[in-house]
C-alpha cells in the first residue's frame, strides 16, 4: 500500500496500479466515509474519468441518488452529497482506459455520471459483490486491480496517435498548440478532433483547458501566489485563469482552492 489519509469523517488507502494496469489507470484507493452530517462538496474536472465501487449508503450525484458510478471525462463541476455512512473502491481512468472499459465512444459519456451496471452490465454486479465480501482493504485494492486488468486488456486496443497526442498535452501542462499536434500526425484539425472525441470525450482544446485548470488548482492548493501560477499554467494573466476557473469549477480561484463542505 501506498499510504494511509486520514481526515475528520474520511478514511482513504491508495495503492499503486499494478505495470499492466498503469497505462490505464491513475488511482486506485479504498476509502471509508462518515461524518455524522449530510456533507456537500464540489468535485471539479480533470483529466480522467471517475468509476466509484461503491458499498455503503449511497451518495447524490448531481442531486441524482447513486451507489456505484462512473462517466466520462467533463469540462465542468459536480456537486456530491453524502448522508450516511458510506465506503468502497474509487478509480481514476485515464480516458484510454475508460474508452477500453466501456467499449464506447468517449463522446456520449462526457458530463455525465451513471449507475455502473448501466455501463458495465454484469461485470460491475459481481465486482461489487466480491468487494463487498472482501473484508481487507489491501485484498480490496488487489482485486481490483485484477478486475480491471482483465477486463481492460480483453478489450480492443486504441491506436498510438491519441495517447501521444493526450501525452503531450499532458507534458505540458496543457499548453502544446493543439495545430502542432495535428501537424506532427499528418492529420486535417477536423480529423484530430473527430478522434479526441471518440478517445477522449472533448476536443483537444477542451482537453487542454482540464489540464491546465488542474495543473494550476494543484499549485494554488500547494500555496503558490495566484500570480504566479498564472505565469506558469500558459494564462495570458491572473483575470484570465480566473475566467477560467469560473467557466470550469463555476468558482473563482480562491473558493475553489478549498474543499467545499455544507451541511446542507
Amino acid at each position: 500500500m501506498d499510504g494511509t489519509r486520514v481526515t475528520p469523517g474520511l478514511t482513504m488507502v491508495e495503492a499503486t496500479p499494478s505495470d499492466a494496469l498503469r497505462p490505464y489507470v491513475t488511482r486506485l484507493c479504498a476509502y471509508r466515509e462518515h461524518y455524522g452530517r449530510p456533507l456537500a462538496r464540489v468535485e471539479h474536472p480533470f483529466p480522467g474519468a471517475v468509476l466509484i465501487l461503491g458499498l455503503g449508503a449511497p451518495m447524490e450525484v448531481d442531486g441524482v441518488s447513486v451507489t456505484a458510478f462512473t462517466g466520462g471525462l467533463s469540462d465542468r463541476a459536480t456537486l456530491t452529497r453524502v448522508a450516511a455512512p458510506t465506503e468502497g473502491v474509487e478509480v481514476h481512468l485515464t480516458p484510454f482506459g475508460a474508452r477500453r472499459l466501456f467499449g464506447l465512444p468517449m463522446r456520449e459519456l462526457t458530463n455525465l455520471t451513471l449507475p455502473v451496471e448501466d455501463l458495465l452490465g454484469p461485470w460491475s454486479c459481481t465486482a461489487v459483490a466480491r468487494l463487498a465480501e472482501t473484508p481487507s482493504w489491501p485484498d480490496r485494492l488487489a482485486l481490483t486491480d485484477r478486475l480491471l486488468s482483465r477486463r481492460i486488456l480483453a478489450a480492443p486496443e486504441v491506436g498510438p496517435q491519441i495517447p501521444w497526442a493526450w501525452g503531450r498535452l499532458l507534458a505540458s501542462g496543457g499548453t502544446v498548440a493543439v495545430r502542432s499536434l495535428g501537424e506532427e500526425l499528418g492529420w486535417s484539425h477536423r480529423h484530430l478532433i473527430a478522434r479526441f472525441h471518440d478517445q477522449v470525450g472533448l476536443s483537444p482544446k477542451t482537453a487542454a483547458r482540464v489540464i491546465r485548470f488542474d495543473r494550476a488548482l494543484g499549485r494554488l492548493r500547494a500555496g503558490a501566489p495566484i500570480a504566479e501560477v498564472a505565469a506558469d499554467c500558459g494564462f495570458y494573466d491572473q483575470a484570465h485563469l480566473s475566467r477560467e476557473f469560473r467557466a470550469l469549477a463555476g468558482a473563482p480561484p480562491g473558493q475553489v482552492t478549498f474543499v467545499q463542505d455544507s451541511g446542507a
